[in-house]
């Protein structure tokens, strides 16, 4: 290598020069490989995206909150399918109505018809949604164990 030629080197340059001379960048993780990526059309959101799926979110947290509660409401009768009981099911209709009343006082985002949910209601297609059981037959009690025979009849000539 020519002496001179480091002359117009700039600092950065000269650093990643020295490092490949060193041999830091031996070895290291995906050396040979591909960029993930690379070969993908251009997606302006790309940083939104992998943020969503290394944080385990969906992309309906983006949506407006006006949206997010009336696909909510939407899937309410799913949601409520799965609770195990009438309790569960009255505390999650208590709570949706409380995020959609916090709604109502500010709106925001486009105009989309939302209303809170009857618990009653909620609680009545729970029930017809749910399958029926079959109610366990009475146990029979078991008979009493004979008596015993009375002392004087013991003491007969059989």
């Amino acid at each position: 290598m020519d002496p001179g030629a480091h002359r117009h080197e700039s600092v950065v340059d000269k650093q990643i020069r020295l490092a490949q001379e060193r041999g830091d960048f031996d070895n290291l993780p995906g050396k040979g490989k591909p960029l993930a990526g690379i070969g993908d059309p251009h997606d302006e959101l790309w940083w939104v995206k992998n943020y969503l799926r290394r944080e385990g979110l969906t992309s309906e947290m983006l949506l407006p909150p006006s949206i997010q509660l009336r696909k909510e409401l939407d899937r309410l009768p799913e949601t409520l399918r799965a609770l195990p009981s009438e309790k569960e099911v009255r505390d999650a209709v208590a709570e949706l109505n409380l995020r959609i009343v916090e709604f109502l006082r500010a709106p925001s985002g486009p105009r989309v018809r939302i209303g809170r949910v009857n618990a009653d209601d909620a609680v009545r297609q729970w029930h017809a949604g749910r399958p029926v059981r079959a109610r366990p037959a009475d146990p029979v009690a078991p008979a009493p164990p004979p008596r015993p025979a009375p002392w004087w009849r013991r003491l007969l000539p059989r």
